[in-house]
């Protein structure tokens, strides 16, 4: 078993021309399409001997899918253990936003934290949840300004339209 300290930042060059990582994504992408309609697929991991197996929790799925997809597309990939627990400074970092405009998400009780001494702390799930709540909100506001364009419409009533729905979004995100 690895250690913690042994648990570093790794990136991982996929091999030139193997065939392999394209016949696993294909393995995956079929099981996923049979699987839609049933309950879970499952996975193992088998070791040398065929009655050597451990069934894959689904975030190890996640992860390996994720990895074999983007090696397969000639990307490499890199694996950083990350703890659970975050700094301010780390929690912005991967919101990509300030310290303190982190401060007052925290502050405001958009994102939970907790003290330790005088320092907040914050759990990387929370994060995580919040930087998925905010995508999903960028994504309805998105929705929200488009309109579909007839070629025969009047240009002016198109932009009209679309200050309208500007303005309807604006003062959903004041209310809030």
């Amino acid at each position: 078993m690895i250690s913690a300290a042994e648990l570093t930042q790794e990136t991982y060059l996929p091999e030139a021309g193997d065939r392999r990582l394209g016949k696993i994504s294909d393995l995956l992408s079929a099981h996923e399409a049979a699987g839609k309609s049933q309950s879970a697929p499952r996975y193992l991991l088998v070791g040398p001997d065929s009655d050597e197996q451990v069934e894959l929790p689904s975030e190890v799925y996640r992860v390996l899918r994720q990895v074999v997809e983007a090696m397969n597309r000639g990307l490499a990939v890199t694996v950083v253990p990350q703890s659970q627990t975050m700094t301010t400074q780390q929690a912005a970092e991967l919101l990509g936003v300030s310290r303190p405009t982190l401060i007052r998400l925290l502050e405001t009780g958009r994102i939970p934290y907790e003290r330790v001494g005088s320092h907040r702390r914050v759990l990387l799930r929370d994060v995580l949840a919040y930087r998925e709540q905010r995508r999903e909100a960028q994504y309805r506001a998105l929705e929200a300004t488009s309109v579909d364009l007839d070629d025969e419409q009047d240009v002016e009533k198109v932009l009209a339209s679309l200050r309208e729905a500007r303005r309807h979004v604006a003062e959903r995100t004041r209310s809030r």
